[in-house]
Order: structure tokens, then sequence, then C-alpha cells
């Protein structure tokens, strides 16, 4: 609530967590906070380390449901601060409805790159609410949208291997290949073992969308996926059930259109996570994940959250994964009967390029990276010993 963009600059340094909240452009527009959108990198086919987030989606803090398509981007860099320009984007045809829970990825095929979008929850249409569950949610349809965002233009597919809606699931993009694992279907209250494997072909004339059922699933929502080499992913978190957390890890690798999961070692998990009911995170890119806890489930302090960082190694390193200790807790300045409950463990939304900033490895003066004193900005410095 303190900062007025929602939007939120990590790093981890010395097992310090440092927040700082980001700013925009003058020609941006608003980008609300919201909760559970689904977020993508584009990268520029020209300049590789020129890229965009696509923002899609979720939850506003007034508990409405976005259909709308950001594009955030780095426009200035200095050793003070870091200035990104949001814009919303307009799309045609079958435009995807308001959702949360739901994935997008970046294809590419022939030369072209394609976003697809998959999955998701939605409020029940007007038409079929009733006063006792006015505002109950249901899973949206299990259509497979292609949007293509330099002509703004949205197409669904429907497969007949996609018979039941899913949210919360775990969806990893390789080339033209997008493979969808787990996720929660609320019409069966099941967590589907279902792996499904996307085929995007995009010829000159019409795309071409097939999907297939492989093997080896396993049944999970909310599960977190950090890459660990250009081939290796890591499987971690989630829920095997509304009561169950999956606390086993998992490695998983894309090769020559081919996919193998096979169980890894898991790391020394602390008392505190093996008992709390409720875990949240997401992937901070290179390997580590952050991991948090309500501090309800301590005991200690109930309106704080306790964080660790879970870094996972490749191959080349044994494939061996080490919990650090608690490295922060923060405490909230929420009112804890306002906040939403948890749903699943998708609180927090991180992107691997956004979590590195170095405005404290510059300490010569520049003129230039003066803050504008219509503009606030301020540090969040937490550790073991620090009570904000």
């Amino acid at each position: 609530r303190s900062c007025p963009t929602g939007v939120f600059l990590l790093n981890i340094k010395q097992n310090e967590l440092k927040m700082k909240p980001a700013f925009f452009s003058k020609d941006s527009c608003y980008l609300p906070p919201l909760r559970y959108p689904a977020l993508c990198t584009l990268r520029s086919d020209a300049r590789p380390d020129k890229y965009q987030y696509i923002i899609h989606g979720g939850k506003t803090p007034n508990n409405d449901l976005s259909d709308k398509v950001y594009f955030m981007s780095l426009v200035n860099k200095t050793s003070k601060k870091m200035t990104f320009q949001c814009i919303e984007k307009d799309l045609g045809g079958d435009v995807p409805e308001a959702r949360y829970g739901h994935t997008i990825n970046v294809v590419h095929s022939r030369g072209k790159s394609m976003s697809v979008l998959f999955g998701g929850r939605s409020y029940t249409p007007l038409a079929q609410r009733t006063t006792e569950k006015w505002n109950s949610v249901v899973d949206c349809l299990p259509s497979v949208f292609l949007i293509d965002f330099e002509f703004g233009c949205c197409t669904s597919y429907v497969l007949p291997e996609l018979q039941d809606g899913l949210s919360f699931h775990v969806s990893i993009a390789r080339d033209d290949t997008i493979y969808i694992l787990g996720g929660h279907s609320l019409q069966n209250n099941t967590r589907s073992p279902n792996l499904y494997k996307l085929k995007i072909d995009l010829p000159l004339g019409s795309p071409a969308v097939t999907c297939t059922i492989l093997p080896g699933g396993i049944s999970v929502s909310s599960a977190i996926v950090t890459q660990i080499s250009d081939t290796e992913f890591v499987l971690v978190g989630g829920y095997h059930s509304d009561n169950q957390k999956r606390l086993a890890c998992n490695t998983i690798v894309l090769e020559d259109s081919k996919i193998e999961i096979v169980e890894s070692v898991s790391p020394e998990w602390t008392p505190d996570i093996k008992h709390c009911r409720t875990w949240f995170g997401c992937d901070m890119g290179k390997g580590s994940v952050l991991l948090g806890i309500p501090g309800a489930n301590k005991q200690l302090i109930p309106d704080a959250n306790y964080f660790y960082i879970l870094r996972c190694k490749g191959a080349e390193e044994d494939k061996e994964e080490e919990l650090i200790t608690q490295i922060c807790s923060q405490t909230s300045s929420e009112d804890p009967g306002d906040s939403t409950p948890f749903e699943d463990s998708e609180e927090f939304c991180f992107s691997a390029e956004a979590n590195t900033f170095d405005a404290d490895d510059a300490d010569t003066y520049n003129e230039d990276d003066e803050e504008d004193e219509s503009e606030t900005g301020y540090w969040i410095t937490c550790c073991a010993s620090c009570n904000i």
C-alpha cells in the first residue's frame, strides 16, 4: 500500500534482501497492483539484451479481475533508480476473458513468435450468479489462445485432449513447444497428473496447434520452476491437496522435443517449512527460489512473513540443492482483518531480470542520478535482526 506503483525491485546479497519501489516514466499508463497475473518475458530478436515483460490478468486491490494486457520495459537505469515504461495493449479477435491463475508463454516457429495463454479462473458469469454465490469463481474454459502482440490479434483453439479447466499449473516453453504440468481443477476438485505437450506451428498461413497427452506427469498445483541450465529445470514446492504441501523436488530435462521428469534429492527443509500449512514464492532466476511462510504458522509474530532462499545446483554442480538459513523477516503493515486469504501459493510474482539492481554498488555522485522531487522512493532493508 505504501508503494504507489505496486512494482518492486528485489535483490539478495550476502543473505540480505533489499526491496525498492520501481519508478515509471511520465508517459506510462497506470499499472494497478495485481495478484496472480500471468507474466512472461518477450525478448527482441535484434537485441537479445532488450526485453519486455508481458503482464496479463490478475486480481486488483478491489478483488476485481483484470482482462488487460500490459507491456513493461526498462527505459532508463542509473545508480540511483531504474525507470520503466508501462503501455496497455489493445487486443482484437477472441480476446481472453478476465482471469487469474493462468500462464502465458512465448513460442518461436519458422522465424516467427507468438504468445500462448492457457488456463485460469474467473468469476461466475452474471447471468448464472445467485445471491448465495455471487462472487464464486469457476474454471475458465480449457481453450488455448494464440496472441500476436505485434498486430493485437487473438485466436482461440479448442482441443479435444484438453477437457478440464486448470489453474495454478506449470508451463515450460522451448522453441515451438509448451509443456503443461499439474494444475487444479475446481469443477472436479482434482490436481491432474496429466502432462500436456502443446506444439505450435507458425507457417505463412493459419497457425496449427496440436496437443498430446504424455505419461509421467505430477499431480501438483502452484509449483515453482527454476531454470538451472539451457535444458534443465527444477520443480519445487506446490500442493498435493488443499491441506498437503509437496516437499519433493523434481528435475525436468527438455532435449530434442522430449521431456524427462525425475525425482531429485530434496533439500533439508527447516522445521518451520515442514510444519507450515501455507507457503508461497517464485523463481528468482539462476536456479534460486524465494520461499515464504506466513508468520501465523510460526506463532511468533502473526502479521509477519518469513522468507527463505533455495538455491538449486545444476548437473555440473552434482545436482544438489541446498536450503540457506532464514535470511529475512518483514512485518506486514496491513491489518490482518483486511487481508485476502492465500489461494494456493501464488502470492508473489518475480522475474529473473527484475531482481538485479546495483544502486548500492556506486557511491560516486552523479547529477543525473538526482531524484525527481515529485516522486517518492524508499529502501526497505530486512535482515534476521530487523523488525521493519
